[in-house]
């Protein structure tokens, strides 16, 4: 993976954040309304949006910290992804995936803290 590419999928990850958190809260009102799933589908973005972001920072360091830019994009997919698919279809069983997603984002910050402890 080089820093061109990792860059341009963190753009990809911020876009699909502020769209997906305009489309919940425009095209999926009624559905949250009718399901209480609008807090959801809101935790969703916030970590999404977080951990695209520092997607983006960690894509621009050199050198690239490709373990703990993996461990985020990791943590949008089974944390984020599958919060967004529990808003939508309620099937409670998808939240059981949700810390495995929140594990990935914890390793990529602790790798964070221990990589730059040591210099």
């Amino acid at each position: 993976m080089n820093s061109t590419l990792a860059t341009r999928i963190a753009a990809a990850m911020g876009f699909m954040a502020v769209a997906l958190g305009a489309f919940g809260a425009h095209g999926l009102k009624e559905l949250f309304a009718q399901n209480g799933m609008a807090g959801v589908w809101e935790k969703a973005v916030f970590y999404h949006f977080i951990h695209a972001v520092m997607l983006f920072v960690l894509a621009e360091r050199k050198p690239f910290p490709a373990v703990a830019w993996w461990g985020f994009l990791i943590g949008i997919g089974l944390f984020s992804g599958s919060l967004y698919l529990l808003a939508v279809t309620d099937v409670h069983w998808l939240g059981a995936v949700t810390p495995i997603g929140g594990v990935s984002f914890l390793f990529g910050w602790g790798w964070l803290v221990f990589k730059s402890a040591r210099g």
